[in-house]
């Protein structure tokens, strides 16, 4: 058992760093993709909304589709389909905006489980008092859809962040592609695999425990 360990004494010094530099790209292409994410998935909840049927039917048929359809495939359609006809990503902006046109989706449907939430009578409220509907929404509805899918959002980022790992398939230097390059020249991908799991739950255990903070209690 402990020569399992003794690689990490040998090759620590060299390894650190290393994944160090993983984590940090992992994290800029993880909140990078979230952020994205986020107003697209908010933007279609108000689609879900909307007084044009149009709209609606798109974002219910984007919602359908895309949660319906591997990460992996979108990240491969926008990184090697699409050059073939004149648009070209670089392998980081087509795992962000791949990521974010999946989870954008998910996101969707929490704003929509958020909205519907809350009751009809306080945004009837508001305009009664003289509030127009923009100032209704953004000052007494979205405030309290925030507070309910705060939890559910940041567990949903932990999700993203894991899936980022396959963001290496089409060569971005994060940590998956990381470990991998360090198990080709160390040959010891056993150790080499447990430290990259180890920086995944170091990057995702916080923000788990975080959601578990904001949680809204059952009622």
């Amino acid at each position: 058992m402990t020569g399992f360990f003794e690689p990490y004494g040998d090759y620590g010094a060299e390894w650190m760093p290393l994944l160090l530099k993983a984590m940090l790209n992992t994290a800029m292409l993880s909140v990078s993709a979230f952020a994205l994410a986020l107003v697209l998935g908010l933007l279609l909840s108000l689609c879900q909304r909307s007084a044009f049927p149009v709209l609606r039917q798109f974002a219910a048929v984007y919602v359908t589709v895309v949660r319906g359809v591997p990460l992996l495939a979108v990240l491969f359609l926008l990184y090697f389909g699409l050059p073939g006809i004149g648009i070209v990503f670089s392998p980081f902006g087509a795992a962000m905006v791949g990521m974010a046109l999946c989870f954008a989706a998910q996101i969707a449907e929490l704003f929509r489980a958020g909205l519907k939430a809350i009751p009809t009578g306080q945004a009837e409220a508001a305009l009664a008092v003289g509030f127009t509907p923009a100032q209704s929404f953004r000052l007494i509805i979205l405030p309290q859809v925030a507070r309910i899918v705060l939890s559910p959002m940041i567990v949903t980022f932990v999700s993203l962040m894991k899936d980022s790992s396959l963001a290496s398939l089409i060569t971005v230097d994060e940590l998956a592609l990381t470990g991998r390059a360090m198990a080709t020249e160390y040959f010891l991908p056993l150790q080499i695999y447990v430290a990259v799991g180890v920086c995944y739950f170091a990057i995702a255990w916080p923000f788990s425990a975080l959601s578990r903070r904001f949680a809204v209690p059952a009622r």
